[in-house]
């Protein structure tokens, strides 16, 4: 099944399928509004509450829908065409229904000549998908990732945004068909289980499912330097150590972030629309 990216009107606001612009059910509004209020309260402006409330949205949508677009909107005092910007920035917003699982494979230069690309070749094959594509019982997403941070353990899958280690293209296809399956799945690295989109959207939006701690954070290979500094008595330079040969400094040059000092202090923040005026001063936009 072939999904494309949703369009945008000159306003902001994107097209997507009318059925995503219907009103949310009561029920789901109330404990939607509740969730937002929660998140909400966490900030010193409501506008900076729209990163976790685009992904509460999506864990309730699956996608950032047309209501789900009103609904921040409405509930950050934002226009639609600011909502739109960021959820259209942003690739872990989806225009467009997304699977229940969302397959990275990492294609950047590690990880593509360790077998990146012929992994991504025999699973998009596999599925009958390209990138950003989803099959048709709704189960995969794929996609072509940049860089899973996990260079160490080339070639990289991750499976919503859980590590999946050393693959193969015999071991990745095996993965995809579990998860379609319904078989457990459970990570190299991290909790026992992978969740589903729509569950991993719902932590993003912070709310913990109490997976965080679950296994293994760093593998062998992340810390063989670590190891390695310890066993050698390896240590970091004392920051008071001064250089032999370093050029004397003027006192200019050694003041502020020259020396490593934090100069900056707390300073209240500008109101949200606050922009410089045509006399150099502060004003209302």
């Amino acid at each position: 099944m072939v999904n494309h990216y949703g369009e945008q009107t000159a306003s902001g606001h994107l097209h997507v399928p009318s059925e995503s612009k219907e009103p949310y059910p009561a029920d789901v509004l109330e404990q939607l509004s509740t969730d937002a209020e929660a998140v909400i309260a966490r900030y010193p402006q409501r506008r900076s509450a729209l990163l976790p409330l685009l992904h509460l949205v999506q864990s309730i949508d699956g996608y950032v829908t047309g209501r789900g677009i009103d609904f921040c909107a409405s509930a950050l005092g934002l226009t639609t065409a600011e909502v739109s910007g960021v959820a259209t920035f942003y690739t872990q917003y989806k225009r467009h229904p997304n699977g229940d699982y969302t397959v990275g494979v990492c294609t950047n230069t590690l990880c593509a000549v360790m077998g990146g690309d012929a992994i991504w070749e025999t699973v998009s094959e596999h599925l009958g998908i390209g990138h950003d594509e989803t099959t048709e019982d709704g189960k995969i997403t794929l996609e072509r990732i940049e860089c899973n941070a996990a260079c160490d353990y080339a070639p990289v899958v991750m499976t919503n945004w859980e590590f999946f280690d050393n693959q193969t293209p015999d071991s990745t296809v095996q993965l995809v068909d579990d998860l379609r399956s319904g078989a457990p799945v459970a990570p190299t690295r991290g909790p026992s289980r992978v969740c589903t989109f729509k569950q991993v959207s719902r932590v993003l939006a912070g709310f913990p499912d109490g997976l965080a701690d679950e296994g293994v954070g760093a593998g062998t290979a992340s810390l063989r330097g670590v190891e390695l500094a310890r066993r050698e008595g390896w240590t970091a330079p004392d920051s008071g150590d001064a250089t032999p040969d370093a050029a004397p400094t003027n006192d200019a040059s050694t003041e502020g972030t020259a020396t490593g000092e934090q100069t900056s202090v707390d300073t209240p923040a500008n109101e949200p629309d606050e922009r410089p005026t045509s006399d150099g001063k502060e004003g209302q936009a």
